[in-house]
């Protein structure tokens, strides 16, 4: 699969998505949305991917929207970004962010919408859109206080700070820091993890997670029910394909 602003891998049954804007730190413009959306798009629907793991080339993972290209705050611009959250929710398979270096504003947008997070030490967060005269897009104003509650999320939003890598660990924004060295390793090693397990599990138990953060709690328990009987009648163990023997039937 080829792309001018993303490289598209597959490492087995693990999609590897790279944003591929190195000069302009990964900035976001019209081309890179849409064929950032496209490589979803093929990660969710190609069977033999089961984790999806999304990281920028260079220097940093995403530097947010391209103000050079003239479309910042516009309708259609906003649309599309929101579409990313969309896919990205939708995708039904574990995904994870490897960030290095600037994560912002629309790219930190782009990183809450993944499962996890593993960031490199020389990683940066923040949000710029209120210096710019700009608003969050990709349910930013929900994910961001689930993840560091409404205090730290005002404090990031309203004053346009910007933090370094530990400090978005102890927040909760990611999961994990280790040296840029380490990342990509890191970053594979989750996605072992994450493949050691039942495959019906894991996308019924990713989808409850993103189901819960928007339900009534009687909507989660009913929604539960209907995972728990799905999972007791499915097979505890995935079939494997059986092998041929020599004679080939």
């Amino acid at each position: 699969m080829k792309f001018e602003t993303i490289i598209w891998e597959k490492r087995d049954d693990v999609a590897v998505i790279t944003l591929n804007r190195p000069r302009v730190l990964n900035a976001q413009n019209e081309q890179l949305i849409q064929e950032f959306h496209s490589a979803l798009r093929a990660a969710a629907t190609d069977t033999e991917v089961r984790v999806v793991i999304v990281k920028g080339e260079g220097k940093a993972f995403c530097s947010g929207y391209d103000i050079s290209s003239g479309h910042l705050g516009d309708a259609l611009t906003a649309e599309r970004m929101q579409e990313t959250t969309r896919l990205m929710l939708r995708i039904g398979k574990p995904t994870i962010a490897a960030i290095q270096g600037y994560c912002l504003g629309g790219g930190c947008e782009w990183a809450m919408n993944f499962d996890l997070r593993i960031a490199a030490s020389d990683a940066k967060f923040g949000f710029p859109e209120a210096k710019i005269g700009a608003t969050i897009t990709n349910a930013g104003t929900k994910l961001l206080p689930l993840l560091v509650g409404l205090g730290r999320a005002s404090e990031l939003i309203l004053t346009s700070r910007i933090i370094d890598a530990n400090t978005a660990e102890q927040w909760g924004l990611v999961n994990k820091v280790v040296s840029l060295e380490k990342l990509d390793a890191e970053a594979m090693e989750i996605a072992q993890k994450i493949k050691s397990n039942n495959t019906l599990a894991v996308y019924l138990n990713r989808l409850g997670l993103w189901h819960g953060i928007s339900s009534t709690t009687e909507q989660v328990l009913d929604f539960e029910l209907m995972q728990a009987i799905i999972t007791s009648q499915a097979p505890t163990t995935l079939p494997h394909k059986r092998k041929k023997d020599k004679r080939g039937d």
